[in-house]
């Protein structure tokens, strides 16, 4: 009876609580908060991000101004994105160096002043297309740490800043 009670005990312990250690790079989505925007101004940026390959991702991050009286031009933006990773092992996938390609939908206040001295600054919307690069690691236990740089260009004319800048280092957890 104690040899049945033993192994019955044993095959639990094994197929209920034995845990995969690879399954965090089974995982498909990841959400992170920029940490830079988050501490520098009251600005709120968090992206989400799919693991549609080991090689390739693809996203979008949001950003919304909690401060309307910041210097910061944009208030508002939508960034879709898609991302190329170049590792060396394939075995863990969707980290490490990696090439962003994005679009971008913005608006917010301009003045080709920087600190709004001579000039009232002007609401503007616009659309962006950039490059960004950046790298990316997680842990075992699924926490994510990215830094991301990028520069895009506007489309379009008016008043509106002629590039924008990407970046920021981002937070977050792979699920």
């Amino acid at each position: 009876m104690k040899k049945i009670l033993v192994i019955i005990v044993f095959f639990v312990s094994v197929f209920a609580f034995g845990q995969d250690k690879s399954s965090v790079f089974k995982r498909k989505h990841e959400l992170k908060v920029g940490a830079i925007h988050l501490l520098g101004g009251p600005i709120l940026e968090g992206t989400y991000e799919y693991i549609y390959s080991k090689d390739f991702t693809y996203g979008t991050s949001v950003l919304m101004s909690l401060d309307s009286k910041n210097y910061y031009e944009e208030e508002f933006s939508i960034t879709p994105f898609a991302r190329f990773y170049f590792q060396e092992t394939k075995e863990y996938g969707a980290q490490g160096f990696f090439v962003e390609g994005f679009a971008k939908y913005l608006s917010g206040k301009y003045s080709p002043d920087l600190f709004f001295i001579t000039n009232i600054p002007k609401s503007y919307t616009a659309g962006a297309l950039g490059l960004g690069l950046g790298k990316k690691w997680f842990n075992s236990s699924g926490f994510v740490f990215e830094v991301l740089v990028g520069v895009g260009r506007t489309i379009g004319g008016g008043d509106q800043p002629d590039a924008i800048f990407r970046g920021d280092i981002g937070l977050g957890y792979r699920f």
